[in-house]
C-alpha cells in the first residue's frame, strides 16, 4: 500500500511553463537623438495596433512591431514541498496519512516546447497566449512511520520516479515602460496542465518583475542586445485530487505481498504499545502525557489497519480496483533570480535567452521570435 501512496503522488506535479517579457515602446531622449524623435513625430502610424499607437508615436517613442510569434525551448528543475496526503480505495472514504507517509523529497524535471502569439493591444501593454507541450519527471523520496513503545520509527522507505506528458495553456498580460532605452517589465501569466491522471487541470501563476537595457548598433539602427534582470515567482494549486488503477501502479500478487507485510508490521508496533501501556503503574496510566501518547499511538495503528483493510478490495477486485488520493503540494522556494538577454537581428527576427537560478529551483528558456504589424 505504502508503495502505492508513494508513486500516486509522484504523478501529480507540472511546473509552469514560463515565458518572459518582450522589449517594449520607448521613449527617446537626448540631444543626440533628435533627429530620431522628429522622424517619429513625423513619421505616418498606418497600423491598426496598438491603440493610441500614433499618438503616442508622435510624442517621440519608438515602437516595436504588434504582433509576434514565437517558439520556446523550457527545461526546468524544482524542488516541491508535499503533505496532508489522504488516500481511498474504490471510492471508499480517503484516509489522512500525513504522519504515517512523510516525505523527505519531491524534485520536479520539465522539459518542454511553447508556442505563444502576442499582440501590443496599447502601448505599454501586451498580451499572449500560451499553448505547450511538455514531458516532466517527478522524483520523491518518503518514508512509512509507526508508532511503538517509545516513539515514531520510520519502518520502510521508498524512492521512486514518475514520467508522465502534459499539455498546457494559458495566456499572459504584460505591463511595460521604457524611457531612454531602460525599461521595466512586469511579465505575469496563468496556465492549465492537462494530465490524464488528475481530475482537473493543474493550474500554476507566474509573476516575473525585470528591468533591462536596450543597446542599439550604431551603424545598424535596427540591430540590439538588451539585457535584464529579475525575479521569477511560481504559485501552483496547493489542492490536487486524482484517481489511478491500481495494476498500473502494481501486479495484483505484488500488492497482496505488501499489504501482509504491511500488516505484520501494524501488529508487532500494536504489541510494542499494550506491552508498554501494561507496564505502567496505575499512577503512570493516569497521567496526561501517557495518556495522550497512548491514544496518538492506538489511532495511527488503527488508521493504518484502516488503510490495509481497504487495501484488500486491490486483490479481491482482481486488477479492476482503482485508489484515489488528494494531497497539497507547493514550490520549495517560490522566488527565483533570472537573468536574461535578447539579440535583435532586425525589427523582425529576434533570439532569446533566460536563466533562473538560487533556490531551489533552477530554470533555463531559448527562443525565437518573429514580429509583423498589424
Amino acid at each position: 500500500m505504502t508503495r502505492n501512496i508513494f508513486l500516486a503522488t509522484c504523478l501529480i506535479l507540472l511546473v509552469s511553463l514560463q515565458t518572459f517579457g518582450q522589449y517594449t515602446a520607448d521613449k527617446v531622449i537626448g540631444q543626440k537623438n533628435v533627429d530620431v524623435i522628429d522622424s517619429l513625430k513625423t513619421a505616418d502610424y498606418p497600423y491598426l495596433l496598438p491603440i493610441w499607437g500614433k499618438k503616442v508615436a508622435q510624442k517621440g517613442f519608438k515602437l516595436p512591431k504588434s504582433a509576434g510569434l514565437s517558439i520556446q525551448y523550457l527545461t526546468q528543475k524544482s524542488d516541491i514541498t508535499i503533505n496532508n496526503l489522504k488516500v481511498g480505495v474504490n471510492n471508499g472514504p480517503l484516509h489522512d496519512l500525513d504522519q504515517i507517509v512523510r516525505f523527505d523529497g519531491a524534485r520536479t524535471t520539465s522539459n518542454g516546447v511553447n508556442i505563444r502569439p502576442d499582440f501590443w493591444i496599447f502601448p505599454f501593454l501586451n498580451v499572449y497566449a500560451i499553448f505547450a507541450k511538455s514531458r516532466t519527471s517527478t522524483a520523491v523520496d518518503c518514508g512509512v512511520w509507526l508508532p511503538d513503545d517509545s516513539s515514531w520509527k520510520r519502518v520502510a522507505s521508498f524512492s521512486s520516479k514518475a514520467n508522465f506528458d502534459a499539455t498546457t495553456f494559458g495566456f499572459g498580460l504584460t505591463p511595460t515602460v521604457g524611457v531612454g532605452g531602460f525599461f521595466i517589465i512586469l511579465d505575469m501569466n496563468c496556465t492549465w496542465s492537462d494530465i490524464s491522471a488528475l481530475d482537473k487541470p493543474a493550474f500554476a501563476f507566474v509573476f516575473g518583475p525585470r528591468i533591462g537595457k536596450n543597446i542599439t548598433f550604431k551603424n545598424h539602427p535596427e540591430k540590439s542586445v538588451t539585457v535584464w534582470a529579475g525575479g521569477f515567482r511560481l504559485k501552483i494549486n496547493t489542492g490536487t485530487t486524482g484517481s489511478l488503477n491500481a495494476s498500473d501502479l502494481l501486479p495484483v500478487n505484488e500488492w497482496q505481498s505488501k499489504i501482509d507485510t504491511g500488516y505484520m508490521k501494524v501488529s508487532q508496533n500494536q504489541q510494542k504499545v499494550d506491552n508498554w501501556w501494561a507496564g505502567l503503574t496505575t499512577v503512570e496510566q493516569k497521567n496526561p502525557v501517557n495518556v495522550a501518547r497512548h491514544e496518538a499511538a492506538n489511532a495511527a495503528l488503527a488508521k493504518a489497519g484502516n488503510v490495509l483493510d481497504q487495501a484488500s478490495q486491490i486483490v479481491s477486485g482482481a486488477g479492476n480496483a482503482t485508489i484515489q488520493y488528494s494531497l497539497d503540494k507547493k514550490p520549495q522556494d517560490p522566488w527565483n533570480f533570472i537573468i536574461g538577454s535578447q539579440f535583435q537581428i532586425n525589427r523582425s527576427w529576434m533570439i532569446r535567452a533566460e536563466y533562473g537560478f538560487l533556490g531551489s529551483r533552477s530554470q533555463f528558456i531559448g527562443g525565437l521570435q518573429y514580429r509583423f504589424n498589424l
